[in-house]
C-alpha cells in the first residue's frame, strides 16, 4: 500500500475524484449563498442536479455514459429511496389534510390550554414539543405557533427572542422524534432500522436534554405572566395526531399509520360537514408540498450512487477511519460528518440523506448497532440545523415575529443540552 492510499486500497487522486461531486455541491451552494448573502437563493434541488451531471461527467473508467446514466437511475430508484418517498408522500398528505381540517389549530389550543400558571416560557417549550411530536414537523410547529408566542411576548412583557428560542428547542425535540418527522424517515431508512426501535433510543438521548432545558426556562420565565387562549379548543379534531401516536409507538407499520391517520382526518372532516373536494385538494397540496424534497432524495441517491460505485465511499471510509481506534471515535466521526453536511445545506434531511450510506459502512466497520447509527444522525443533524441562523425554521420564526435570525440565540438552551447529551452517549456506550 502506498502512503497516499486509504486502507482500502485506493489512492488519494482517485479518492477525491471519485468526491468531487460532493465539493462541487458544496461549492455551488456555499458560494451562491455568501455571494448573495442569502443561504436559499441557490435552490438545493439545482445544486444537486449540477453535482449530479458532474457526477456523470468524470466516471469515463466506469462504462459508457449510458452505462452511467442507468447506474445514476438504479442507485436513485433503489428499493429504500422508494420506500422513503412513499412515506414522505403519505406523510405530506396526513399533514396537510389534518392541518385543512383544523388539527392543528385544536392541538395547538389543547396544549395551551393547559401550560402551569405563570410559566409561559417552559409552558410554550412544552407545547412545542408535544405539537412538533404529533404532527411531525418543525416548520409546522413554528408556523402554528410563533403568532401566540409574539402575543404572549406583547401581553406579559417578556423578549420576543426567548420565547421563539423555546418554541424551535421544542420544535426540533418533536421534529428529532416525531415518526412522521422527514428526518426520522430518512435516518431510519438509512440504515434500515424499526422506527420504534429508533425512538427507544433516541428518547434515552433527548429526555435528559429536554428536562435540563424545561428547568432552566421555569428559572429564566418563572416570572411572566399568564396567558390563555380565547379559541375553545374541539377535542375531537385532536384524535387523529393522537392515533398517529399510538399506533407508532406501538410499532406498527408507518405506511399503515400514516393510511389510518388519513383516513381518521377524512371521517372526522366529514362528521363536521368539510367538503370531500376541499379535503382532497388539501392531501393533493401536500404530496405537491413533497416534491422538491422527493427531487433533492433521488438526485442525491443516484449522485451518491456513482460516488460509490467510483470508489469514493470506500476511499472516505478509509480516511475518515484511517486514525479512529474504537467505536467511540466512529461515533464521533458520524456525528461530526451529518453536523458538517447540515452546516453547508441548511437542511437536516438532505444531510442524513447525503451521509446516509457512509454512515451505515462505518457502523458495520466497528460493530455499531444501526439503531444508534440512525439516532446519532438524526440527533446531530437535529442539533446544527436548530443551531444556525440561516435554518429554515429560524427564519421562519423571526421572520414572522419581526426580530433577527440571531436574537433567539442567548436562549437556545435546546439544542446545546442535547449536544451535551449525544456526546455523552457516545463515550458511555460501546456500540
Amino acid at each position: 500500500m502506498t502512503e497516499n492510499a486509504s486502507p482500502t486500497g485506493i489512492g488519494t487522486c482517485r479518492g477525491l475524484m471519485a468526491l468531487s461531486p460532493i465539493f462541487v455541491f458544496a461549492a455551488l451552494y456555499l458560494g451562491t449563498s455568501v455571494a448573495a448573502r442569502d443561504f436559499y437563493a441557490m435552490p438545493l434541488s439545482l445544486a444537486f442536479v449540477a453535482a449530479s451531471a458532474w457526477a456523470v461527467v468524470i466516471g469515463r473508467g466506469h462504462g459508457s455514459f449510458a452505462a452511467r446514466i442507468e447506474q445514476f437511475s438504479r442507485a436513485a430508484g433503489s428499493t429504500n429511496i422508494l420506500s422513503m418517498i412513499w412515506i414522505f408522500i403519505l406523510a405530506g398528505a396526513f399533514a396537510s389534510l389534518a392541518s385543512g381540517i383544523g388539527a392543528i389549530e385544536a392541538t395547538v389550543n389543547l396544549a395551551l390550554r393547559y401550560l402551569p400558571l405563570g410559566f409561559m416560557v417552559p409552558g410554550l417549550f412544552l407545547a412545542a414539543c408535544f405539537i412538533s411530536l404529533s404532527i411531525g414537523t418543525s416548520v409546522g410547529t413554528v408556523v402554528a405557533l410563533t403568532p401566540l408566542a409574539v402575543e404572549i411576548a406583547s401581553e406579559s412583557g417578556n423578549e420576543v427572542g426567548m420565547l421563539v428560542a423555546a418554541l424551535l428547542g421544542g420544535a426540533f425535540f418533536g421534529d428529532n422524534l416525531s415518526f412522521i418527522s422527514d428526518t426520522t424517515i430518512a435516518a431510519t431508512r438509512s440504515q434500515n432500522v424499526p422506527m420504534n426501535a429508533k425512538f427507544r433510543a433516541n428518547l434515552a438521548i433527548v429526555l435528559p436534554a429536554a428536562i435540563a432545558t424545561l428547568a432552566i426556562y421555569v428559572f429564566v420565565g418563572a416570572h411572566t405572566s399568564d396567558y390563555t387562549p380565547s379559541t375553545e379548543c374541539n377535542y375531537w379534531l385532536v384524535i387523529p395526531y393522537i392515533a398517529v401516536l399510538v399506533m407508532a409507538v406501538a410499532g406498527v407499520n408507518v405506511n399503515i399509520v400514516l393510511v389510518t391517520g388519513i383516513l381518521a382526518s377524512i371521517t372526522i372532516g366529514l362528521s363536521y360537514s368539510i367538503a370531500p373536494g376541499a379535503m382532497a385538494r388539501a392531501m393533493g397540496n401536500g404530496i405537491d408540498g413533497m416534491g422538491g424534497l422527493i427531487v433533492v432524495t433521488l438526485l442525491a441517491a443516484g449522485m451518491l450512487g456513482l460516488i460509490k460505485d467510483y470508489g469514493g465511499i470506500d476511499w472516505m471510509l478509509g480516511a475518515m477511519t484511517r486514525h479512529v481506534s474504537g467505536s467511540r471515535g466512529a461515533k464521533a466521526t458520524m456525528l461530526l460528518l451529518v453536523g458538517a453536511v447540515n452546516a453547508c445545506t441548511a437542511n437536516n434531511t438532505v444531510a442524513i440523506i447525503t451521509v446516509g450510506s457512509i454512515s451505515r459502512g462505518i457502523a458495520e466497520r466497528f460493530g455499531i448497532a444501526r439503531v444508534r447509527a440512525a439516532s446519532i444522525l438524526d440527533t446531530g443533524s437535529c442539533i446544527v440545523q436548530c443551531l444556525i441562523p440561516y435554518g429554515a425554521q429560524t427564519l421562519l420564526a423571526t421572520g414572522m415575529a419581526g426580530i433577527s435570525p440571531a436574537e433567539p440565540w442567548p436562549w437556545l438552551y435546546y439544542p446545546w443540552a442535547l449536544l451535551i447529551c449525544v456526546v455523552a452517549a457516545i463515550v458511555l456506550r460501546r456500540n
